[in-house]
């Protein structure tokens, strides 16, 4: 709500706050699971396609390989994921969560179901659901790949529009 006697803002200022807020609010939450975004994100993208390269990750993401790399090599020692040789290629790894990397996930998909509930307290099913659609209907528009935050492209490398 606009405070007393300033104009509404524009839907673009407000999609940019409420996005930073809840990008802020996710991160110390998954912070609790010893966790940070950019690695959450790459454990769902895993679990959504097991055995995907890293290249291919590093694609989606928008980020050079060796970003990728990097987020891989510390969720690899913290045991959440694991690399196998590929079947055809040797010289590409297969990716894959390890059984302590999708009991993580389960606890990460609790954990951003609260999120969410947290941040649409304001609204009923209904409005949280058309809002969805909307924000969905902005995104495809726009051109973003479904499931892959654009904040990925700050962490380093390429940059995508």
């Amino acid at each position: 709500m606009s405070g007393a006697g300033q104009p509404p803002q524009g839907a673009a200022f407000l999609i940019a706050q409420v996005g930073a807020h809840a990008a802020g609010r996710f991160a110390d939450r998954v912070e609790e699971l010893g966790l940070t975004p950019p690695e959450v994100g790459l454990l769902r993208m895993i679990a959504g396609a097991p055995g995907r390269s890293q290249q291919s990750v590093a694609a989606d993401m928008g980020v050079v390989p060796s970003r990728v790399v990097a987020i891989l090599d510390t969720l690899d020692h913290k045991g959440l994921v694991e690399r196998r040789q590929g079947a055809t290629d040797r010289r590409h790894h297969a990716l894959h969560l390890t059984d302590d990397g999708r009991q993580v996930l389960m606890e990460m998909r609790q954990l951003a179901r609260a999120h969410d509930d947290d941040l649409c307290a304001a609204l009923d099913p209904q409005e949280r659901a058309q809002l969805a659609g909307l924000l969905q209907r902005i995104a495809d528009q726009q051109g973003l790949t479904p499931g892959v935050h654009p904040g990925y492209r700050q962490l380093g490398g390429r940059r995508k529009r």
